[in-house]
């Protein structure tokens, strides 16, 4: 045999060996799919496909999906899907910043990936910093490079009607050991949620958003320019709104109002109420909605904060009991003041609001608007302030409109990931109702609640990330991987603030 000849036999065992760790890799990777599965079938929150039955899908219920369950939402879904003619299924999860990051499979492997799940890469929901940099590497670096499966939440799956026969289904997010991603919002949502039902209660929220129309950017002395598509503040473009509303109406978001707002091009939409987290998937669906809505209309639709110009994100939320009937912020004398339940939530909000601002107002051009209840142009903070029917104020107490007491959280701003603001506020609050002393008050004493000493909000981003470092519960309740990862993120985009010339490309990006 020639030198530069292979032996048969070797060549054969060399094929065997390769074919074994080809086995072995599909058999361990088939063993994975299958622990990932199990893990998310037996904690997946199941809300009813009647979206007009809010009380009973979203009390927070955890039930472990049995097969005859199993089976039985997957016959509506295929009855759906048959009905509406379906050629394609979104699995849709959430990155950093509330934006819909997805897969589409056809119609056909809907069944097989309900199973077995989505692989998606990791980098495609959490944005990898520079590799110099080190803030990261108790994470490990080399997770960033790995996949994760995305696994559907059955009770989201709803047709999209502004995409021809398509149809979503919003996902939780897994690593491929089975683990719940720590980095993931709703995941943090969820748990906050279901700390708020051990506790004996459950959250009935609503998000409120502004949002600008612009028209299809044009070339002006060789810089791009969008202009309000149209003054709404005169004009309503009812077609386009209608469409939207119609559509988010049957994807199961609910909208009460909209109207417009106070600029040119701004609107504002307000969603029906609902317990759980079911406020937060509304407010998710809405940010890509618009976006694809507005395409067709030849729109540019963004919820992105320019400089001096806000866009408001407010979360109306009240605490009701477990089964979802009694308002514990309602007094039950009927004046205009929170019950004791409702002023230790409150309690809980000003202790925390410099590190809530933070995580509701995630970006520097956010922060402007902080600026204006400063009368000293060299302050770096400004009182956090509350009040009954003010919306000057960052925690505004309302108890007229039928629905008894609730609190706006207007700390936020439209480009905030929904499901970090509903965790932190529930974290927050939840916190006042369990360590804040007696925070009783006399009717109409506003004054007298129990009010941390000097809550203020920070007006640099780079002072909220210290807040929210030092923030004991809030780094406990969402996790200490996420805090650092989320402040290595934020310090990240701070080294490489947008410039002119990019700001467009940022416009895209938050829509």
């Amino acid at each position: 045999m020639n030198d530069g000849e292979q032996d048969p036999l070797q060549e054969d065992t060399t094929k065997d060996d390769g074919n074994e760790a080809e086995a072995s890799r599909m058999s361990k990777l088939r063993r994975t799919r299958k622990k990932v599965i199990k893990s998310h079938l037996c904690s997946t929150q199941v809300r009813e496909m009647n979206t007009s039955n809010s009380n009973d899908r979203a009390r927070n219920s955890t039930q472990i999906l049995t097969p005859p369950q199993l089976s039985s939402k997957m016959k509506h879904i295929k009855q759906e899907m048959a009905k509406n003619h379906l050629q394609f299924v979104r699995f849709e999860a959430t990155d950093l910043h509330g934006v819909s990051r997805s897969k589409t499979i056809p119609a056909y492997f809907f069944q097989e990936k309900v199973t077995q799940g989505v692989f998606m890469p990791r980098g495609y929901l959490e944005l990898i910093p520079n590799p110099k940099d080190n803030e990261l590497n108790h994470i490990r670096a080399t997770c960033f490079n790995s996949d994760i499966v995305l696994m559907p939440e059955l009770s989201t799956f709803r047709v999209l009607p502004w995409v021809e026969r398509t149809a979503r289904v919003i996902c939780d997010t897994f690593t491929v050991t089975g683990e719940p991603l720590l980095t993931s919002p709703r995941y943090m949502a969820k748990r906050q949620l279901n700390q708020l039902q051990d506790a004996g209660f459950s959250l009935f929220s609503a998000f409120l958003y502004d949002f600008c129309i612009f028209g299809v950017p044009e070339v002006i002395n060789s810089k791009a320019v969008s202009f309000p598509a149209s003054t709404f503040l005169y004009n309503h473009d009812q077609p386009f709104m209608q469409e939207l509303v119609d559509g988010l109406y049957h994807t199961g978001a609910t909208v009460e109002s909209f109207s417009s707002s106070t600029r040119p091009g701004q609107m504002e939409i307000c969603f029906l109420p609902e317990f759980g987290i079911s406020s937060a998937d509304n407010a998710f669906t809405l940010r890509t909605g618009v976006k694809e809505v507005a395409r067709k209309y030849n729109y540019i639709a963004s919820f992105f904060v320019e400089t001096g110009f806000c866009n408001s994100g407010i979360l109306s939320h009240s605490v009701w009991d477990v089964s979802g009937k009694k308002n514990m912020f309602c007094c039950s004398s009927g004046a205009e003041q929170l019950a004791g339940p409702g002023k230790k939530w409150l309690a809980g909000l000003l202790k925390h609001s410099a590190a809530l601002s933070c995580l509701m107002a995630p970006a520097v051009s956010c922060r402007k608007r902080y600026c204006k209840d400063s009368k000293d142009l060299k302050a770096t903070s400004v009182p956090t302030t509350w009040g009954y029917n003010d919306n000057s104020c960052a925690f505004n107490i309302k108890s007229h409109g039928g629905r008894g007491t609730q609190i706006e959280n207007k700390l936020g701003s439209a480009t905030a990931n929904p499901y970090l603001v509903l965790a932190a506020t529930v974290a927050a609050g939840l916190d006042g109702l369990q360590s804040c002393e007696d925070a009783s008050v006399g009717a109409g004493d506003s004054t007298g609640i129990y009010q941390p000493p000097a809550a203020e909000i920070p007006l640099k981003l780079e002072d909220a990330l210290v807040a929210l470092e030092e923030d004991q519960c809030l780094r406990q309740a969402l996790g200490e991987t996420f805090i650092r990862y989320f402040v290595a993120m934020k310090k990240y985009e701070l080294e490489n603030e947008e410039t002119d010339a990019e700001r467009n490309k940022f416009l895209e990006y938050f829509i």
